[in-house]
């Protein structure tokens, strides 16, 4: 039986297809064993999202070859689309795999092993086919995060991965509900619906659209909190909104991506919308919602942005009063747009400006976490952990609050009702049964 060690880089639809790529050397009859104590067969997960997440895969790459000369070291994914003959002509790479080549990753394999070439590289910009990954487990065991589909095409002037990923293309929801029925038959309480492009689900196929798939996982029996990935602003109009604040399995948590709160940024970044179109997105949720969570990416520094600019984002920022706000300096990926464009932004302002916006989130997740106080919470009971004899459980809120309570019952992977109490050390949400 040959040992192999997966090890995932980037974002939640590299986890959940290195998830699937570990189910299909399980069931082909591999172990898999932890990345450090030595395997056959070393598969790292790319991510080529910025010039430093490229470094990072190559430094994984180049630490396997190390830890075993003998092993085959096999390079996956996104870092491998962009990466052209550089990587062709790295010597600790053995072996390359392309997106949309993932699922055939025992046959590439095996085909590698006997003396073979197997076709495990393609032109991904031209292709239609949705790869079928699946899971049936994952390393958390309450929530479960389901990729319903890949490639983007916005083509934002930052971004490389809609050349990493290709166009568009999503997954059947008959497929995707099948998925789901297996991972709350296996206990699972939560899903995630996440893609690269979230928002674009179902523009290439006939009769389906993100809507329709939520409405369809709905009614999946023994599922009971259905979260969405990130989403556009456009895509949350008043009919949208009020189509899922019909399904009580919808938790009321939205990630729309901002970026930056100045219209003249936003253009530049070649992003479709404007502040006040993101605004008035805002809006619709909390007419239709009850103090929903919102929560967001902002990059600063980006290219050319002006004191002025930022000025704008921060403002726009305490306007709309997030939930938490994710912030990024912004990184220069060579083949984009923005690497070329003019008035790069130096480090040490780029650190200023960071510092002052995670000032502000701070202040505003502590905000909310007040307002969830003296409500009723439910809890999806995550972690049981004894401390000095004391028995704290944590979890999430259906707001993704971070919620601990004291109980001897080890309640973990149910969905309890509490009260919330007071907000501890900024960032929990102490309750009380009920």
């Amino acid at each position: 039986m040959k040992k192999v060690a997966l090890h995932n880089l980037g974002c939640k639809v590299n986890a959940y297809e290195t998830e699937a790529m570990g189910q299909l050397l399980k069931a082909a009859g591999y172990e898999l064993v932890p990345f450090d104590t030595g395997a056959d067969i070393y598969i790292i997960n790319t991510c080529t999202v910025t010039n430093i997440a490229d470094r990072k895969s190559r430094q994984m790459l180049h630490r396997a070859k190390k830890l075993n000369p003998e092993a085959i070291v096999v390079a996956v994914g996104c870092y491998v689309q962009t990466a052209g003959e550089k990587i062709q002509e790295d010597a600790s790479i053995d072996l390359i795999i392309g997106n949309n080549k993932k699922k055939d990753l025992i046959s590439i394999l095996e085909a590698y092993e006997e003396g073979h070439k197997a076709e495990a590289l393609i032109d991904i910009n031209h292709t239609k086919e949705y790869e079928s990954l699946s899971v049936t487990e994952q390393a958390e065991h309450t929530r479960a995060y389901v990729k319903v589909q890949d490639g983007c095409n916005q083509f934002c002037s930052y971004c490389i991965i809609p050349y990493a990923r290709g166009r568009v293309r999503s997954r059947e929801a008959e497929d995707i509900c099948s998925e789901v029925e297996k991972l709350a038959a296996g206990g699972y309480q939560e899903v995630v619906l996440t893609g690269i492009h979230l928002s674009s689900y179902g523009v290439d196929l006939e009769r389906e659209n993100l809507l329709s798939l939520i409405r369809a996982v709905h009614q999946v029996p023994g599922i009971w909190r259905i979260r969405l990935g990130s989403l556009e602003p456009r895509i949350i109009t008043e009919e949208f909104a009020k189509a899922i604040g019909e399904l009580p399995k919808l938790c009321p948590h939205f990630h729309l991506s901002l970026q930056s709160g100045s219209d003249g940024v936003l253009k530049r970044m070649n992003r479709h919308y404007t502040t006040a179109e993101y605004e008035k997105a805002c809006q619709i949720l909390r007419c239709v919602f009850e103090e929903p969570a919102l929560t967001t990416d902002v990059i600063v520094g980006f290219p050319g942005e002006t004191e002025e600019e930022f000025l704008e984002t921060e403002v726009f920022l305490q306007k709309i009063a997030f939930f938490q706000t994710h912030i990024f300096k912004y990184s220069r990926r060579e083949g984009t747009k923005a690497a070329a464009m003019e008035g790069q932004i130096s480090e040490a302002v780029k650190g200023e400006r960071s510092k002052a916006l995670l000032k502000l989130n701070e202040e505003h997740e502590v905000q909310y976490l007040k307002k969830q106080t003296g409500r009723q919470v439910e809890i999806l009971v995550e972690e049981y952990l004894e401390i000095n004899g004391v028995s704290y459980q944590t979890g999430h809120t259906r707001e993704y609050c971070r919620a601990v309570f004291v109980s001897d019952r080890d309640l973990t992977g149910q969905i309890v009702s509490a009260l919330g109490i007071k907000v501890l050390e900024n960032e929990f949400l102490l309750c009380k049964l009920l």
